[in-house]
């Protein structure tokens, strides 16, 4: 009997910090933009599953993170001193 292990981005918290952190890393183009693929990839390869990519945009955007761009095509993040991600 095989055991499933637990899925690592399943809690929205976990997985929107994870994102922030993947997106922290990426060098931004024109403007601060990021690509969404640029984060989606490697969130993805952490083990993270569409639905959850798209609840840890939610909840970043939420908390003020970053911003997705209306197109869905890219994200910046946002430094605002109120917003810890901490």
């Amino acid at each position: 009997m095989k055991h499933a292990s637990a899925r690592p981005l399943t809690d929205p918290e976990v997985a929107a910090r994870k994102l922030v952190e993947i997106a922290s890393g990426i060098q931004p183009v024109h403007d601060g933009r990021i690509f969404i693929e640029l984060i989606n990839v490697p969130f993805l390869k952490q083990g993270g599953t569409g639905k959850e990519f798209r609840t840890a945009v939610a909840l970043a955007q939420e908390r003020g993170w970053l911003e997705l761009h209306e197109s869905g095509t890219y994200v910046r993040l946002v430094a605002r001193s109120g917003s810890s991600i901490s």
